[in-house]
């Protein structure tokens, strides 16, 4: 028995953060940013929390295909933004959603969330003890970016992308997976405040300690080598040679690291799947957002390569044959929070 993909829904924010607005409030320019990151705009949940962007990606899965939500077994988020330290902000997108016979819980693995409760679904799927569950990867990163911080404010954005996983006998479905952790890394990248070690205090607000702090430098080359390193070894794991793969979905976090990591893989730049020019790094959304965005261009048989680096660290690798979705709705397929409405530069 094996974990499949049956069923995609995404969710980004109407609001949109560009380049150009960036440049206006820190010390900066259009052209850097995009030669630099690859990004050229960013969506922005104004008024929102994680669990309105999670909820909305479940509504358009629930939306476009044909899915009972009483049948869901299980909800895992993975999310580095939850609504709050305590809830978890899966029992809100529960509510939310309609999953009343559902149990959900939070996980937090930073960029590579997703991937580690896509793993978590498929096992617990594998298991046989669970028919139904939807993995949703969401993050609202501009609640705690620092639009006075040139290294980090140009990157992020917020989104939310969710998948049904079902069991199969099948040959389709997820493969082995590869996933890493290592604790050394947590300084390079870390939202310093606000948890058990550093509690919320005048001193913290003041020294700006709940923003994300990061070496960008440092954790450029971490990615491009981690990232790069998983692949060829969960590749092995599978039995599968790089020409095998008809896709990467690549965490989105700067382009540069994307086409380092396709060199490293000697896999044409033509099989890398790319949307960080609009929505920037979405972090626990940003491969769910890829496959919502390229679900069309997937065929049933095809091997699809997901490769994740970041905060922690933590990384890893996964391959997965993509199998048969679930059958559409009637009505035309709903994509939603695509309409543009640029931010002023107020953000800041």
């Amino acid at each position: 028995m094996k974990a499949v993909i049956t069923a995609i829904g995404g969710f980004v924010p109407t609001s949109i953060l560009n380049n150009k607005t960036i440049s206006e409030t820190v010390e900066t320019t259009e052209e850097w940013i995009e030669k630099r990151t690859g990004i050229k705009e960013r969506r922005i949940a104004v008024g929102k929390g994680t669990s309105d962007l999670a909820s909305a990606a479940i509504e358009n899965l629930m939306s476009n295909y044909e899915v009972d939500p009483s049948e869901i077994d299980a909800l895992i988020l993975a999310t580095a933004t939850p609504d709050h330290l305590l809830a978890p902000t899966a029992s809100k997108i529960c509510e939310l959603s309609g999953l009343t016979n559902a149990f959900g819980f939070d996980m937090n693995g930073a960029c590579s969330g997703f991937l580690y409760a896509l793993e978590m679904g498929a096992t617990m799927i594998e298991s046989g003890r669970y028919k139904k569950i939807i993995v949703v990867g969401a993050d609202k990163m501009s609640s705690i970016v620092d639009y006075d911080d040139r290294n980090t404010c140009i990157l992020f954005g917020d989104g939310a992308g969710a998948v049904l996983l079902e069991k199969t006998e099948t040959e389709y479905g997820l493969m082995k997976s590869i996933l890493r952790t290592d604790g050394s890394g947590t300084e390079s990248l870390v939202v310093p405040a606000g948890g058990s070690k550093f509690p919320a205090s005048m001193q913290s607000i003041v020294h700006k300690k709940h923003f994300i702090k990061q070496d960008g430098s440092f954790v450029f080359k971490k990615a491009v080598a981690a990232m790069s390193s998983v692949s060829r070894d969960v590749l092995l794991s599978n039995g599968l040679d790089a020409e095998e793969i008809d896709w990467v979905i690549p965490h989105q976090a700067n382009l540069r690291i994307i086409n380092a990591v396709s060199d490293s893989l000697n896999i044409g730049t033509e099989k890398v799947k790319v949307n960080i020019d609009r929505y920037g790094n979405t972090t626990s959304a940003t491969i769910p957002l890829c496959l919502w965005d390229f679900a069309a261009d997937f065929e049933e048989g095809q091997n699809l390569l997901i490769t994740t680096f970041g905060a922690g660290f933590s990384w890893g690798a996964t391959c997965l044959k993509w199998g048969v979705m679930r059958e559409r709705k009637s009505h035309k397929a709903v994509k939603t929070g695509n309409k543009r409405k640029v931010l002023e530069p107020q953000l800041s």
